[in-house]
């Protein structure tokens, strides 16, 4: 059976160049007008919270309007010092939903995230609240744009983050259809009998006990499972690859074989060298979003 490629040091460091440099030219290029909209929209939604709330004073009387409200929550969690996700104020609050309807059933759970912003409020945006005086014009000025800035960026952050990865997909996916494959259902593959058969291809696909971005059925009869990974930073690029994808690669290798199934990722961004390396030692093979025809020429050389 053909043989995944494993590139050397050197073909990985100019890989991984050529990756940062078109990184650099899409941010060089992304308008500022995106962030801008996003402050413009983010200052009125924290100034209304402000003003509901009589400068968080009265946070107990419109708890629940504000948790119901899918923007306000968003600055509810960003009231606190750091900003909190969504998974952790849950894991706080020790609640499986925020929902409208869980928040007006459940009294007490009202009561701990009230509790919660009372406890840990940004005491530096918020000093009001722990020292007990009234802000003027100047501190409430200075709390909603220091708020405002944290969910903008925060937000464009996340965009960047989520359409890289799905241009990056849709680019993957498309090829694969040019390339004579054929997209089939998703599905969860508990053995390698039911992944896709030679020749086909299927999206966001359970694998044993990992999800995949896609399962390839290659010519040769084995399962490519293939990860797309956009990564902004090297220290990023830990958590991307090492941290997830190298370790699906890892479990995907130890549940069914090493000969039957290629763990493979596409990359896009910024990867430090040595993780690039480690990642692909613990069985990863690494292909790059700017060069697609890589991937697509190993495929097809898979017929043979």
């Amino acid at each position: 059976m053909l043989e995944p490629p494993k590139w050397t040091t050197e073909e990985l460091d100019k890989a991984r160049k050529t990756s940062e440099a078109h990184f650099r030219e899409g941010r060089h290029t992304e308008p500022l007008e995106l962030y801008l909209e996003l402050f413009d929209e983010y200052q009125g939604v924290v100034e209304e919270f402000l003003e509901q709330t009589v400068d968080l004073a009265q946070i107990d009387e419109h708890a629940l309007d504000l948790l119901s409200d899918k923007r306000k929550q968003e600055v509810f969690r960003y009231i606190s010092g750091p900003p909190i996700s969504v998974d952790d104020l849950k894991v706080l609050v020790q609640t499986v939903s925020l929902a409208p309807g869980r928040l007006s059933d459940d009294p007490a759970l009202l009561d701990r995230l009230v509790g919660f912003i009372k406890d840990w409020h940004d005491r530096k945006r918020f000093p009001w609240l722990t020292e007990g005086w009234e802000p003027d014009e100047h501190a409430r000025s200075a709390a909603v744009l220091a708020t405002t800035a944290l969910l903008a960026m925060r937000r464009l952050e996340t965009m960047r983050r989520n359409e890289g990865k799905e241009i990056q997909e849709r680019f993957v996916a498309t090829q694969l259809q040019r390339s004579r494959f054929r997209k089939v259902n998703a599905r969860r593959v508990a053995t390698l009998s039911s992944a896709p058969a030679p020749g086909e291809f299927c999206r966001e696909s359970m694998l044993g006990t990992r999800k995949a971005d896609f399962l390839i059925g290659l010519w040769d009869g084995r399962t490519m499972a293939l990860e797309c990974k956009v990564s902004n930073s090297a220290t990023n690029s830990v958590k991307r690859l090492n941290n997830d994808a190298a370790v699906k690669a890892e479990t995907w290798r130890k549940d069914f074989g090493t000969v039957q199934v290629v763990p493979a990722a596409m990359l896009s961004g910024v990867y430090a060298l040595h993780n690039l390396q480690d990642a692909q030692d613990r069985g990863l093979t690494l292909f790059w979003a700017h060069n697609l025809p890589a991937l697509m020429d190993w495929l097809h050389r898979t017929k043979s």
